[in-house]
């Protein structure tokens, strides 16, 4: 089973429970560190991709915070390139440590990604994606008339800006992650879905405001390197039908026919669980010799051992 090529994309657990601070988000990478070495050691290729909702809606916060004419807050494409350096850097340094600790030696890179998205892509006419402070009302007018930003209300907290979620279509930087991984790296790319771009007709490119997510992007990247697996890691074990029910189910194989007829039925949280589904089955139907898995950080060992987790193929 060894040298399979593996994308993992790290839940948001995985760095951020509850304490935000930089020292609290690197020990969460160190135990998460620990977990991803098991792939490692058996003899896998690896590429990490990790998500950075907290940390780059903390980080706009600080900017928008410490905004002045001399100090202007970046947008949100930079922010984006930001977390991508302070998690790359964390895990990196994670991962480094955990090598050292099995006799492992193994370089880490993280790539700063670019993350090609259409311009016409209708998320651009209708932002979904809430990001930043919340506002009054007024204030929400003033700050749309300013920067020609669109604000929504939210659930009855406030008016909060809104950004388009486009789909991924091109990862820029792919050679270079394929020429990081022939030379036996381990990866670290694509944080936070990467960073948007845009090419215009020239086939320039340019940032924009937007928000990837970061489960499509990482999907779109397994595929582009070949992937024989990729694994989705979430909080729970397992992928649940009728969670939190009497009649609660493990799903342990499954193929992409049943998952689709259970989304049919509304049975994963749209914010949660759904776009990791959707991630997994676009994978296996895009390469139907690859399998997707969605467990959590800890059971890594025993998917190593045993396949245990949701496993989803192709019909």
């Amino acid at each position: 089973m060894s040298h399979r090529k593996i994308v993992v994309a790290l839940g948001g657990n995985a760095i951020l429970s509850t304490d935000p601070s930089a020292q609290a988000q690197q020990a969460a990478l160190v135990e998460t560190a620990r977990h991803l070495v098991k792939l490692i050691q058996n003899g896998d290729e690896l590429i990490i991709t990790h998500g950075n909702g907290p940390q780059v809606g903390n980080l706009l916060l600080q900017h928008l915070m410490a905004d002045s004419e001399k100090n202007p807050a970046f947008p949100l494409d930079s922010l984006v390139a930001m977390t991508e350096g302070s998690i790359g850097f964390w895990l990196q340094c994670a991962l480094d440590n955990a090598l050292l600790d099995v006799g492992l030696d193994k370089n880490v890179a993280s790539v700063v990604t670019q993350v090609i998205v259409d311009k016409e892509d209708p998320a651009f006419i209708n932002p979904t994606k809430p990001i930043g402070p919340f506002y009054s009302e007024e204030d929400a007018k003033a700050e749309s008339e300013k920067t020609g930003a669109t604000f929504k209300e939210d659930a009855g907290r406030g008016w909060r800006k809104v950004v388009a979620s486009p789909k991924p279509i091109d990862i820029k930087e792919i050679n270079s992650i394929r020429t990081l991984l022939d030379n036996g790296q381990v990866v670290i790319a694509a944080g936070g879905g990467g960073i948007p771009v845009v090419k215009n007709e020239n086939g320039y490119l340019r940032g924009v405001e937007a928000v990837i997510d970061k489960d499509f992007a990482s999907q779109r990247l397994a595929e582009l390197v070949e992937a024989d697996l990729f694994i989705v890691l979430t909080g729970v074990d397992y992928v649940y039908v009728n969670y939190n029910k009497p009649e609660q189910e493990k799903l342990e194989h499954v193929t992409v026919s049943q998952l689709k007829e259970y989304i049919n039925q509304g049975q994963f949280a749209p914010g949660s669980m759904l776009p990791k589904v959707e991630a997994a089955i676009d994978f296996v139907t895009n390469r139907p010799e690859g399998k997707a898995v969605i467990t959590s950080l800890s059971n890594l060992g025993a998917l190593i051992e045993s396949e245990s987790g949701t496993i989803i193929v192709k019909d």
